[in-house]
């Protein structure tokens, strides 16, 4: 016997979300707006609040901060936003996307990545200044692209690099990514000599096709991660920063190479 074309479509929508493995009746859904280099530790922490909180559903949306917030300002549904830097989290509070007061979650490093095969051969930080070298960065507006140029600008003038540095590497620059993990695919893809990422981001899928470069720490912006629900985002939200602030959401965190937020004075 056919279906109508009604009980077919329901059907249909029956099976699709099923098929997920996720989306069941009764089931709540948890939206949250996190920062692309936040992808690996929040997935497992999104795991972990949905075993403490059955009937939970947590979806992400990865992507740059600046990108998150301004599709929260544009009207897009998130529960939860965690972003990469200070400015962006400010921006949302201006914006009224933000209930409550923020609170840093973690922190993180900066390194450059190289191609192992190295067809830069850059050995070395003053070797980025070297005309030809072919450098990717994540765009200003971006937290780890405005991190980079602040660490670029930093080095100028230390000992063995000259005053305009961070002039000179920005003249090699070839590529301005929307995110660190485009930042990162295109180093490894080897369209790029060398690039500026977080350390977090060199994960073991990622580590044997690159080498790096350390930035010495007082040159070396840390990245501070602030989190907050969002007007909507109610209880749920509520609980799920909670979870990322415990034991059990800094514990994935440190697995994948975050530093803890500063002790408090």
């Amino acid at each position: 016997m056919a279906c109508s074309g009604k009980r077919w479509l329901s059907l249909l929508g029956i099976l699709l979300l099923s098929g997920t493995g996720r989306l069941l009746a009764g089931q709540e859904t948890l939206t949250v707006f996190a920062a692309a280099s936040l992808t690996d530790a929040f997935t497992a922490i999104g795991k972990g609040f949905e075993r403490v909180r059955p009937g939970v559903a947590v979806r992400f949306n990865f992507a740059g901060s600046q990108v998150l917030a301004t599709q929260l300002e544009n009207g897009a549904k998130g529960d939860v936003f965690a972003s990469a830097d200070q400015r962006w989290m400010q921006y949302a509070v201006e914006k009224q996307l933000i209930a409550g007061t923020p609170a840093v979650f973690a922190r993180n490093r900066l390194v450059v990545v190289l191609p192992r095969s190295n067809p830069g051969y850059v050995d070395k930080l003053e070797d980025l200044a070297r005309p030809g070298v072919k450098l990717v960065l994540a765009g200003a507006q971006v937290p780890v692209g405005a991190y980079s140029r602040a660490a670029l600008k930093a080095l100028g003038g230390r000992q063995g690099f000259p005053r305009d540095y961070d002039r000179r590497v920005l003249a090699n620059l070839v590529s301005e990514e929307e995110n660190v993990r485009a930042v990162v695919a295109k180093v490894q893809l080897r369209e790029a000599d060398a690039g500026i990422a977080y350390v977090t981001d060199v994960t073991p899928a990622v580590r044997p096709q690159v080498t790096l470069l350390e930035i010495p720490d007082p040159e070396n912006p840390i990245a501070e991660y602030p989190i907050a629900a969002t007007p909507g985002g109610g209880e749920l939200g509520a609980a799920f920063v909670a979870y990322v602030l415990s034991d059990a959401g800094r514990k994935e965190l440190a697995a994948r190479g975050f530093l803890p937020p500063r002790a408090a004075p």
